[in-house]
């Protein structure tokens, strides 16, 4: 049976071997990548992802603010509205039609 050292000795050596073939193998996929991209006129910036930070512009649900809601009701006291999207304020109480804008 093997000793703890002759097991180390060997990983080591099995090391060694894997960081050799694999270096032989990226240099020919390295070289097989750059002669793909000399036949098909490809630069680095065609491969390469170009790095953005956040959403990309125009995605997603835009919010409109020029087309804001008109105001339904309002607190008479501090003169906050609210037009009757979203949750309700506090204010607004369990009688609404007290608060409402006569339009």
């Amino acid at each position: 049976m093997a000793t703890y050292k002759q097991l180390l000795a060997e990983k080591e050596a099995l090391e060694a071997k894997l960081n050799e073939v694999r270096a032989t193998e990226v240099a020919g996929v390295i070289e097989k990548i750059q002669s793909l991209m000399a036949e098909y006129g490809l630069s680095v910036d065609d491969i390469a992802p170009k790095r953005r930070r956040g959403r990309p512009a125009g995605t997603g649900a835009a919010k409109k603010a020029a087309s804001s809601l008109p105001p339904k009701y309002m607190d008479p006291k501090t003169g906050k509205t609210w037009s009757g999207r979203g949750r309700a304020p506090a204010w607004l109480g369990k009688r609404p039609e007290r608060f409402l804008i006569e339009s």
